[in-house]
This record gives C-alpha cells, structure tokens and sequence, in this order.
C-alpha cells in the first residue's frame, strides 16, 4: 500500500483538498470520508493515464 500526501481544509459546508504531487486537481466532499475517496479517485486517473497534460510537482536537486 503507497501514502500520498494530501492538503485538506473545511469552508463552510464542504472538505475541499488536493493530492499534494498533483496540485492543480482539486476535489470536495461532504465529509473528510468522502473527500478522502475521491482523492484516491482522482489519483487513479491521474496515473492511469486518463488526465492529459497532468501537471506534477518533484523534486530537483542542484548543487
């Protein structure tokens, strides 16, 4: 089983939050539950392949 990092917050009456790699892809829910479930939806298609022109964020290192 992988961990993703996710950033989550409430605003008013929704979980609103985005797969920390994968920023630009926000989702909601009614619950931290729910919010939880469609992140993990967006992640599969996400690497399955199935968002075009995905943007990513990683890591460089310079020296």
């Amino acid at each position: 089983m992988k961990k993703i990092k996710f950033v989550f917050w409430k605003d008013q009456d929704k979980w609103l939050g985005y797969l920390e790699e994968y920023p630009d892809y926000w989702t909601e829910g009614d619950t931290l539950e729910e919010l939880k479930e469609n992140l993990k939806d967006i992640y599969k298609d996400l690497t399955g392949g199935h968002i075009p022109y995905a943007r990513k964020v990683a890591e460089l290192e310079v020296v």
